[in-house]
């Protein structure tokens, strides 16, 4: 009898569950890298500040968060944005924002920082290449 009870205990909740349809439409988009601002050189164990500037299209993108990927000492970054699928999204010429991470240096060398700047007319990715050295 526990059994049963049990099954139609999951059964229920299980239906009971709903997806709702009103949920707003968003996809994921990267944008380049305007600007970065970085100082000249890094001191091992150093936390530094480093501004980034991107032109936010619309009302419609949020910034999400920084894209940052590692491989050794080369670090690569873009801009992640939230764009709402809306259709009241107003379009902006030139609104450049500024949105800031803070840079832990861990190792010796040189870190190179390749800043995302959008795709070529063939759809290959452009960067920009800032090397940094640490003293």
């Amino acid at each position: 009898m526990k059994r049963v009870l049990f099954l139609l205990t999951m059964f229920l909740v299980l239906n009971s569950c709903s997806l709702n349809d009103n949920m707003e439409k968003y996809h994921l988009e990267i944008s380049p890298v305007e600007e970065a601002i970085l100082p000249d050189s890094f001191e091992l164990d150093g936390t530094y500040e480093i501004k980034l500037k991107y032109y936010r299209p619309s009302t419609c993108h949020v910034y999400d968060k920084i894209y940052y990927e590692k491989y050794l000492n080369i670090r690569t970054i873009a801009i992640r944005n939230v764009v709402f699928e809306r259709n009241n999204c107003v379009p902006f010429e030139n609104e450049l924002t500024e949105v800031t991470f803070n840079f832990h240096v861990t190792n010796n060398g040189s870190y190179i920082f390749k800043f995302w700047k959008g795709t070529d007319a063939n759809g290959e990715d452009i960067y920009e290449e800032v090397e940094v050295p640490v003293i």
